[in-house]
């Protein structure tokens, strides 16, 4: 029986080195010989990729592997021009070494189960327009006006994700004592638990603050716990529950393509190069160890600029 789990049945959670992990699993498929020399030479080449890719994100264990991670590797793959077949493959590559974590006690869950390889004609993030970003949080505000707890911390949590770009692991994992209304700033800890401050606007300053003095409490009467953000259980908010939401919100708007908190930050981020940041800024502000997984949001944008002056110029 693995090491993996502890008497009585219980699983442990013991994470590894990443790249020792690949040479393992790599090991394991060599001798089980189930694959072709190709694809196994293949599966060699793309899961070292991963790993490279991971490192210059500041991961280097498998506890820190999650979905966020394997897409943005995924993306700047496609970004380089890989397409089709390759991609499907990398695909297959990751969500087979992610399962084979999972079975052998080194991950919590599965981070490759969403994991999809991007269609030859949709290779960069889905975001949304600042007038559908405005009907959004217009009917937040407006739910949120009844005082219900719920719309309350829904309007916050939308206002801050788009405010401020944070990962969804980084707001339901956002504590009081992280918050500075004073200086409209939030202490979180990203990847590689390298903590940052990141700045965040007026109108989710005042949507904090009403949700802290009115919705809060009343979800959590006992103040007992440490997270900003409080399920209706009383409990601290729930990554899934921060997808319902955010899904649902972004169901009711036209447009295709992902439809999780994700795409906040990617709007966020690609609404601040539009508006004239520079892309070292956006780095930090995201939280990205290498530039080159912020420049994704510079071909955004100039997908987006092409698409406005075919529209509107013309001799386009």
């Amino acid at each position: 029986m693995s090491n993996a789990w502890r008497a009585g049945g219980h699983r442990k959670l013991e994470s590894m080195d990443l790249k020792r992990a690949v040479f393992l699993y790599l090991d394991e498929l060599g001798r089980a010989r189930t694959l072709s020399d190709n694809t196994l030479s293949a599966y060699s080449s793309d899961l070292s990729g991963l790993v490279d890719f991971a490192l210059l994100e500041r991961v280097d264990t498998t506890r820190e592997l999650d979905t966020e991670l394997l897409r943005q590797w995924l993306w700047s793959q496609a970004e380089a021009g890989l397409q089709g077949s390759s991609l499907r493959r990398k695909v297959s590559a990751v969500k087979k070494f992610t399962s084979w974590l999972v079975r052998l006690g080194h991950l919590e869950g599965d981070p490759g189960l969403r994991l999809r390889a991007p269609q030859a004609n949709r290779t960069l993030p889905r975001v949304l327009g600042r007038a559908q970003i405005d009907e959004i949080l217009e009917g937040l505000a407006t739910r949120a006006a009844t005082r219900d707890p719920v719309a309350l911390r829904d309007h916050a949590m939308v206002e801050l994700l788009y405010a401020s770009a944070l990962r969804v692991s980084e707001l339901v994992g956002l504590t009081v004592d992280g918050l500075d209304l004073s200086s409209n700033t939030v202490r979180v800890v990203g990847k590689g638990n390298k903590e940052r401050m990141v700045p965040f606007g007026r109108p989710a300053a005042t949507a904090l603050r009403n949700y802290l003095e009115g919705g809060r409490n009343a979800l959590d009467p006992d103040l007992d716990i440490h997270t900003v953000f409080v399920s209706t259980r009383g409990g601290a908010l729930g990554v899934r529950s921060v997808y319902q939401v955010v899904a649902a919100l972004l169901a009711e708007l036209p447009g295709t393509g992902p439809v999780g908190p994700h795409t906040l930050r990617h709007t966020a981020a690609t609404h601040l190069l539009d508006g004239g940041a520079d892309l070292r800024s956006v780095q930090e502000l995201l939280g990205h160890a290498s530039l080159g997984t912020t420049q994704i949001y510079t071909h955004v944008s100039t997908e987006r600029l092409m698409k406005a002056y075919q529209t509107a110029h013309p001799r386009a």
